[in-house]
């Protein structure tokens, strides 16, 4: 096992690898930039180094100032959590030659699977269903004859990168040159390669991902799936495991066919498999992230899985702990990513200090932050701050637990997203788990101050009556003190938090 470990990465990223590097045993190294000089996960290191100044490719993308630090810290192997390096092949193959471990897939294997249309190529080998569309980077001309080849409306995406940059959904024949234009431009300031290509668009699909990891004697196994199809420009807000959609015999399709196709890219480490699920519960394959994800935590608290600590001790040659047959998925878990935006103006960036602060607790709820009161949100980087992860004996009360959690948080001084996820947990579609990619601009978008009461009281009243029905044997059972009046309708409204 490594002594000691460099951490790529700034914010709760960074500190979640520190935490459970600290629980192994391991030392650990954090890198920073001029702006993040006070930040939370310079303060909780063993170890810290600037790197750089406050814009990203002058520090945390700044492969010769890390891998310096890393050999003057005399650390072992680097973590680059997510975003940042995390998914950069000429990093890995770097850190390769240099002898220091890359906590991550070998860089073949990243290269292979950066690529979105090599790694079509690759599924379509594996015998992985995708999306119609083209497995090759495009010419203009080729873009526009494809896309009228495979009728509209279709998506032209970047090759390189993800996150919904250089993305860009055609409906009219109209809007194709332009989309083009627009999509080459923005992968070309997003990843440094203007590459496009072009596949169906789905109309209204589900976006279901699948957790693998891999070790280096040839195991790979599923983890089980997340439910991110609350996004909001192509970008997940809201996950959850298990998804609503997914019974075990779907699982085990999708989740064999992530397998095949890690196997078919000689993959190793934590990566997540993702696939687009259309309304009829077919599932096409989108993209492999080789790396950690922002939403792991909710596949940690089904599984009871530590996933860092699983990357950590495959990164140091270790067979995997687990075989396919001893995972078992137990109740749901929900993640609300929270961010320095303002939900009321088009989530909109929300720079500024952090006046005051109040982070939720209790019985399964977990938070993952890199902030504290008096911190200065800097606007160099991705404005999330925060997720918040509850866990429930079914999606309900994981829901319940979750508004409960989000009305116990409180951060005065910037605006974040705390408001918009109040308003989901109590939306009457995502508690019967009728979500897709369009939730939000189906339910929110263009009215975000707008609220139906009378769907608000359903969704209230489905909860109570779900918290009383689940309660009514202990509260029966329970001595009535002397003196109080309260039924157990209030009893249990109480209990779930419901007050009007």
């Amino acid at each position: 096992m490594f002594r000691k470990i460099l951490i790529a990465n700034r914010g709760e990223i960074a500190i979640r690898v520190i935490r459970a590097c600290r629980e192994l045993g391991i030392a650990n190294v954090a890198v920073f930039s001029e702006a993040d000089r006070s930040s939370l996960h310079v303060r909780y290191a063993d170890e810290a180094y600037c790197v750089g100044p406050a814009p990203s490719v002058r520090s945390y993308l700044n492969m010769d100032a890390i891998l310096e630090v890393a050999k003057r810290s005399g650390a072992e192997a680097i973590h680059p959590g997510y975003g940042f390096l995390a998914e950069n092949a000429e990093f890995a193959r770097r850190c390769e030659a240099a002898g220091i471990v890359f906590i991550g897939p070998p860089s073949h294997a990243i290269r292979a699977m950066g690529s979105k249309t090599s790694a079509r190529k690759l599924a379509t080998a594996a015998g992985v269903p995708v999306v119609p569309g083209a497995i090759e980077d495009l010419s203009d001309a080729e873009v526009e004859t494809c896309a009228r080849e495979i009728g509209l409306p279709v998506v032209i995406k970047a090759a390189a990168g993800g996150g919904g940059k250089g993305m860009r959904v055609v409906q009219t024949d109209a809007d194709l040159a332009s989309a083009i234009r627009a999509a080459r431009s923005e992968a070309q300031s997003a990843f440094g390669d203007s590459a496009i290509y072009v596949e169906k668009y789905l109309v209204a699909p589900r976006h279901v991902e699948m957790q693998i990891l891999a070790d280096r004697h040839g195991n790979t196994i599923y983890l089980g799936e997340r439910e991110c199809s609350v996004q909001r420009r192509h970008q997940k807000v809201i996950e959850e495991a298990p998804s609503p959609i997914v019974d075990p015999p779907l699982r085990r399709r999708m989740g064999e066919a992530a397998v095949r196709l890690a196997k078919a890219a000689g993959y190793v480490n934590a990566g997540t498999v993702e696939f687009l699920v259309d309304r009829d519960r077919n599932f096409y394959f989108l993209e492999v992230n080789t790396r950690l994800q922002v939403e792991h935590p909710v596949t940690e608290m089904v599984t009871g899985l530590d996933l860092v600590k699983e990357q950590i001790a495959i990164a140091a040659g270790e067979p995997l702990r687990h075989r396919q047959d001893d995972l078992v998925i137990r109740g749901a878990a929900i993640e609300c990513r929270i961010y320095a935006e303002d939900p009321f103006q088009n989530f909109v960036p929300s720079p500024g200090r952090i006046m005051g602060l109040r982070e939720p607790g209790g019985a399964g709820v977990r938070i993952e932050s890199g902030v504290y009161e008096g911190y200065e949100v800097p606007v160099f980087y991705d404005p999330l701050i925060a997720k918040l992860i509850t866990w429930g004996q079914d999606r309900l009360e994981a829901a319940q637990r979750m508004r409960r959690a989000l009305m116990e948080y409180t951060i005065h001084g910037i605006k974040t997203t705390i408001p918009f996820h109040q308003r989901v947990m109590v939306d009457p579609e995502f508690l019967r788990g009728e979500i897709d990619t369009t939730f939000i601009d189906r339910r929110f978008a263009g009215r975000p101050h707008a609220w139906d009461d009378s769907q608000r009281d359903v969704a209230l009243v489905a909860a109570a009556l779900h918290a009383f029905l689940r309660d009514q044997a202990r509260v029966a059972a329970r001595p009535a003190r002397a003196g109080s009046a309260e039924s157990p309708w209030k009893l249990a409204a109480r209990q779930a938090g419901l007050r009007r």
